[in-house]
């Protein structure tokens, strides 16, 4: 077969797609995206599987696993926050056992380029008790995507493909290799799949005793590598993923490489771990993320006579993404020269709303009405809109995760906050909006929720948003807003004063209100009107 230059993200995907995969599910989020738009344009061509966004990753989790309840092949992709979305049905799912083959890609982003926290899915994966790759390539990434599914088929267990920022968004050449057929349809055990008490202690029991077979698997795994250097006993280096090439980098003029393991597979192999341990005086442990193979290697007391470098010990940083020359300065090796530019004349450029975009317009009103109310707070949530934070609008106080701002500003009322507001926008209220809504509309909150409707899920691609224009107005009726009190305004320039009014009126209003800014993305209308020549 044709090599072809990939992204990493893109790898997941054709290593998905040449496995058998029938049906694939996610939410956008960045660094994940890129899985889920290979996967759609794919299956626009091959017809032979099928591939969708989801409202959220708890809903693409789950339809996720009802495929492998089938008997059939998924994959279920999202960025690290949205595993603790989908951490419900993802704990649960590995208590069930899978059917057909399940695999979750899940993409980390050290350095927050883009996300809240920098966590490490590892751990999940560790939580969870399944199995696990981290590829340190596109062409890894393809192929342990494609050993995920077969791993999670033999042993009954979800399989985690874990990524981070930096490989999902590099790109080179993959050999892919011939495809598998889908699997036909074969349905699970009821007793298997339904988690009453008495099947759910059987099913732990299950799980509990696959533990060493998983060890094994990882021991044996073509992707966890033992080269040991007899002529150096004083060094090892235990690295996994991404940094592998950080350490690689490093050797590039110098073949006396230290004896180094590379760890692309989890539960962590211990036999390989301990062939070095008894090899080296002193451990390095390269890791981009928590130091999750540092703090097991430590337990609680550390290994008897050998020294571990890493985050822990200071060697290496325990915030950000790692780098070459970070790990060459863990090595000590004396540093590249380097020359800097003095006096550049690059101005720095913070973030900011597209011009045009129809959030500025909702902002600028939010903050003329706001303008004389002390003890006003504004609870806003993950978007473009979020940047209303920063200057011109400082307008935002609070961005926590997904639907958090209509959940907060309920608490915020409940403390006594007026007035008290949300900023949300149409495809976060679809992912997590409504339920707090729900819960606010219960007991005729005193608050607004503003509902940024630009039609479109804008800040990870352009994806198609859930719920926009009229649906967003019969799900708050839906869930119990009177109607009288559901507003829709069109951000723009010159409504800013008819604008104003409207939030004047719902912001005094000592109840629950709800507003609908509705206007397309500006880059979206830009598209549209470029497709139209």
């Amino acid at each position: 077969m044709k090599s072809e230059i990939l992204l990493g993200d893109e790898a997941v995907g054709l290593g998905a797609i040449h496995a058998g995969l029938y049906k694939a599910y996610s939410y956008p989020g960045t660094p994940a995206s890129e899985i889920m738009e290979y996967l759609i344009k794919a299956s626009q061509k091959r017809k032979n599987f099928h591939a969708s966004w989801c409202v959220n990753e708890k809903v693409a989790y789950e339809e996720a696993l009802g495929v492998s309840f089938a008997g059939r092949r998924s994959l279920v992709s999202m960025k690290h926050v949205g595993l603790n979305v989908a951490a419900d049905p993802f704990m649960n799912s590995a208590v069930t056992g899978t059917n057909g083959g399940l695999v979750v890609a899940v993409a980390d982003d050290p350095s927050m380029h883009s996300s809240q926290n920098e966590q490490d899915s590892r751990y999940y994966a560790h939580f969870a008790q399944v199995f696990c790759f981290e590829p340190s390539n596109p062409q890894e990434a393809y192929e342990m995507t494609r050993k995920a599914f077969d791993i999670s088929e033999k042993t009954n267990v979800p399989v985690m493909v874990r990524l981070v920022t930096r490989l999902s968004h590099s790109r080179s050449r993959v050999q892919p290799y011939p495809s598998q057929k889908p699997d036909s349809i074969q349905y699970g055990k009821w007793e298997d799949w339904t988690l009453l008490p008495v099947n759910a202690r059987r099913r732990f029991k299950i799980l509990v005793e696959k533990q060493p077979n998983l060890v094994e698997l990882s021991n044996r795994s073509e992707f966890n590598s033992l080269t040991l250097n007899k002529k150096n006993s004083q060094l090892g280096i235990i690295t996994s993923g991404i940094a592998y090439n950080y350490v690689l980098e490093n050797y590039l003029q110098n073949n006396a490489i230290p004896s180094l393991l590379k760890i692309g597979a989890y539960p962590l192999p211990a036999n390989l771990i301990q062939d070095l341990v008894r090899q080296v005086e002193t451990l390095l442990i390269v890791e981009e993320g928590y130091p999750f193979i540092e703090k097991n290697l430590r337990g609680q007391f550390g290994i008897s006579g050998k020294k571990i470098k890493g985050k822990l010990s200071g060697d290496l940083p325990l915030t950000g993404e790692l780098s070459p020359d970070l790990v060459r300065k863990a090595l000590e090796m004396p540093p590249y020269s380097t020359h800097f530019l003095e006096d550049s004349p690059l101005a720095s450029r913070p973030p900011k709303l597209c011009q045009g975009c129809p959030h500025a317009d909702t902002f600028h009103a939010l903050n003329e009405v706001l303008r004389s109310r002390s003890g006003a707070n504004v609870f806003s949530d993950i978007g473009c809109y979020t940047l209303g934070a920063l200057p011109p609008y400082n307008a935002v106080h609070t961005c926590v995760c997904m639907g958090a701002s209509v959940s907060m500003a309920k608490g915020g009322a409940d403390a006594g906050v007026d007035p008290s507001i949300a900023v949300i926008g149409d495809s976060t209220f679809a992912h997590s909006g409504i339920t707090p809504l729900l819960d606010a509309a219960r007991v005729k909150a005193n608050m607004t929720v503003i509902i940024l409707d630009n039609e479109v899920v804008a800040m990870t691609g352009g994806q198609p948003t859930f719920a926009s224009g009229e649906e967003l107005d019969r799900i708050a009726r839906g869930v119990g807003v009177e109607e009288k009190h559901i507003r829709v305004i069109t951000p723009l320039p010159k409504n800013k004063e008819k604008n104003i009014r409207v939030m004047k009126e719902e912001i005094d209003y000592k109840g629950l209100s709800v507003i609908i800014a509705s206007r397309e993305c500006v880059q979206e209308a830009r598209k549209r009107k470029k497709k139209r020549g």
